[in-house]
């Protein structure tokens, strides 16, 4: 079997989709080497060569840019490499006239409630985005012309289900925590008694996120500091600073390593996130194989993947301020982090793989 990955999605800093799709690829790679599935190549469609760097070193085909002109045509391109299947992290691949099986993406449906496109698309592209999501049927349309649905979770498959949008199967492929990260229960226990007073939110600050939740509720933690590692846009990190409490703190740190994430998420007391939607939530994955401590916003994605965080509704302080209190515990902690290994183990890219792998081979 011939399996062609769409790898045009990948960013120089990975965002969700970019890695995403980068994560599968590698664990791909590896089943590959291990023997455990003959007769099986992987090839990646890529639109940039500066998109290898993010990869491993499969086999790579050049295909047009996922936001150019010629998206639409990009099935014509595919042809030519002659795949039995192909895989795209995202729903919007151009399919007409393709020769191949078909496996399109949707991870959420976040963009219907919540419409603002992100900012680094084309202004072209932002308007089309907000069109497309006025209505259920757009989707519909795309998701039908493949011949199966993936997503990431089975909060948004029910979802899919709920609101009609396929009638081709549907298969979860969850993300997991980076490979290769994490620690010991041991080391765990050992990271609880040495943590800081300080909370981390990796994430971007788009309004459904509750960025601003997290500023306001920093208020009534004053021996705290809040660690907000992404880069921001200008405007909207001036916004953000203009409602930092009086004498709190809180830091922006404009983008992070990821040794200086792991290091944060090794040393903090909490990772924190008040989104109000999400289709998985990867730094949850990230945090809970660091055995550190989660306090989420109660909503169902979050109780699926990090069953073992602090759900809490981030609107009322005293709320968020009591679960954090909360942790100063020993016990506590010590159960905390526990149950975010016990979370991040029911999750791993090699996994993922297999269960991309069999979609494929059914197709």
């Amino acid at each position: 079997m011939r399996l062609l990955v769409d790898a045009r999605y990948v960013r120089p800093v990975h965002d969700g989709i970019s890695r995403y799709t980068a994560s599968l690829l590698h664990s791909l790679a590896r089943c590959i080497e291990s023997g455990e599935y003959p007769g099986l190549a992987v090839a990646m469609l890529v639109s940039d060569d500066a998109q290898l760097d993010q990869l491993p070193p499969l086999p790579s085909v050049r295909g047009y840019s996922p936001t150019g002109p010629l998206e639409p045509l990009s099935a014509l391109a595919v042809n030519r490499f002659r795949p039995d299947v192909v895989f795209s992290p995202m729903q919007t691949m151009g399919s007409w006239g393709r020769k191949y099986k078909l496996i399109l993406t949707l991870h959420d449906l976040i963009y219907y409630d919540h419409p603002e496109p992100p900012g680094f698309l084309p202004a072209p592209v932002r308007i089309g985005w907000r069109l497309f999501h006025r209505s259920y049927l757009p989707q519909r349309l795309l998701l039908n012309r493949a011949d199966a649905v993936a997503t990431v979770s089975r909060t948004t498959a029910s979802l899919i289900r709920e609101h009609d949008l396929t009638t081709r199967p549907v298969t979860v492929i969850p993300n997991a925590p980076p490979r290769g990260i994490g620690v010991t229960r041991e080391q765990a226990l050992d990271r609880a008694a040495h943590r800081r007073k300080s909370l981390v939110y990796m994430g971007s600050a788009m309004p459904y996120k509750g960025v601003d939740l997290l500023i306001r509720g920093i208020e009534h933690l004053p021996d705290y500091e809040l660690h907000l590692l992404s880069r921001y846009d200008p405007r909207r990190k001036e916004e953000l600073r203009a409602i930092v409490p009086q004498g709190a703190s809180v830091t922006f740190h404009d983008g992070v390593t990821d040794e200086d994430y792991r290091r944060l998420l090794g040393t903090c007391t909490a990772l924190v996130t008040a989104s109000s939607a999400e289709g998985y939530g990867l730094p949850l994955a990230e945090a809970a194989a660091e055995g550190t401590a989660r306090i989420v916003s109660d909503i169902p994605i979050f109780r699926e993947i990090a069953p073992n965080a602090a759900h809490i509704d981030f609107s009322h302080p005293g709320e968020f301020a009591e679960a954090v209190r909360n942790l100063e515990d020993p016990d506590t902690y010590r159960a905390a982090a526990l149950g975010a290994l016990d979370d991040a183990a029911r999750y791993s890219w090699d996994d993922s793989a297999r269960e991309l792998i069999g979609l494929a081979q059914s197709l």
